[in-house]
């Protein structure tokens, strides 16, 4: 028989979650507001929001895993140190980057695409769109390209002269964490549950390399036996250097297509990451339960709270980089 929860560590669980929220809101309501507007480029570089779309448009086209590739380099620039581009800069002698620490080495690609994007931004507006803000509007365009809705982007971030080695592994979520320790780190950014919930979402368009999906497939997975055969196809039991970056899709139904079909493999227990059925399976999920129903319920629903989390998720900033940043002119490098 499995193991239920005492209504005390229910409580217990609950006051938690509080302590944790009121922690975090502490440190963000302290942090001064960024100047983010819509319409910042309006007299220097009118063109932005037009470019950024057709080269993504083109990105898109010629891959559409493309779209979650720039998504997540998004997600994880924003989670270390703020949206600030640090994810996008090269290890040089006196810089270590972000790239290399283990949370991002074998899985942010597509910075070739930021690249792209920035040599055209230059050649029309020299000097003048930071990668900061061409990764955050290219993030929302991709995920309008593959079928997800729209939202504005607030625009003004500056690029930072910096980047955190150590801060990805303490900040970025894992495959195999645990509910409440990623529930703390997005509350440690200023994202609620739901927002967490929301921006899980995000997977419905993602692929996940063999090393992040073996425990769980060869652990409680609750799949039809076709689809764990498949899986196991993909990514062997044991460990090996061929294997390792064997990749599948998270949405295995419509893995080109923003929609809630990722909350339906919850609701079936076929998340493939063990982070992401937690959301659905943890005895302690009672919120992100009714959260995963009610966006697999409803799409409209989910796309709406997906858009204003994104926003959200743009939001944070790096206070440091709006007194001390810059716009690089190559977005993996700090201008000399």
């Amino acid at each position: 028989m499995a193991h239920q929860p005492s209504l005390i560590s229910l409580q217990w669980f609950s006051i938690l979650l509080v302590c944790i929220s009121l922690f975090s809101w502490t440190i963000f309501a302290a942090s001064p507001n960024a100047p983010l507007t819509l319409d910042y480029y309006k007299s220097t570089c009118p063109t932005v929001f037009e470019i950024v779309r057709k080269e993504m448009e083109c990105e898109v086209n010629s891959d559409p895993r493309n779209a979650a590739l720039v998504l997540r380099l998004h997600f994880h620039d924003c989670f270390v140190q703020g949206c600030d581009g640090s994810v996008l800069l090269d290890d040089t002698i006196s810089l270590q980057g972000e790239k290399k620490a283990s949370a991002n080495v074998n899985s942010l690609k597509g910075f070739e695409i930021i690249d792209r994007i920035k040599n055209k931004l230059e050649s029309e507006c020299p000097g003048t769109v930071s990668c900061a803000d061409i990764l955050t509007v290219a993030a929302r365009d991709a995920v309008i390209l593959v079928g997800g809705p729209y939202w504005d982007v607030p625009v003004g971030r500056k690029d930072s002269k910096t980047a955190n080695y150590d801060l990805v592994g303490e900040n970025i979520p894992t495959a195999n964490e645990g509910l409440l320790s990623i529930i703390a780190k997005f509350l440690y950014q200023g994202l609620s549950v739901t927002d967490m919930v929301a921006l899980a979402g995000a997977h419905t368009i993602g692929m996940a390399r063999c090393e992040n999906f073996r425990a769980r497939i060869y652990g409680d997975f609750g799949a039809t036996d076709s689809y764990l055969r498949n899986l196991k196809s993909i990514c062997p039991a044991a460990i090996s250097s061929s294997g390792e970056n064997n990749v599948t899709a998270m949405d295995n139904v419509t893995p080109n297509l923003f929609d809630n079909s990722f909350y339906h493999t919850l609701l079936r227990g076929e998340g493939l990451l063990s982070s992401d059925q937690e959301m659905y399976s943890n005895v302690y999920g009672i919120e992100t339960k009714k959260l995963v129903r009610n966006y697999a319920d409803d799409p409209l629903a989910f796309f709406n709270q997906f858009s204003d989390s994104m926003v959200k998720l743009g939001n944070i900033t790096n206070s440091d980089s709006f007194v001390n940043g810059e716009v690089r002119k190559i977005c993996r490098f700090v201008n000399t």
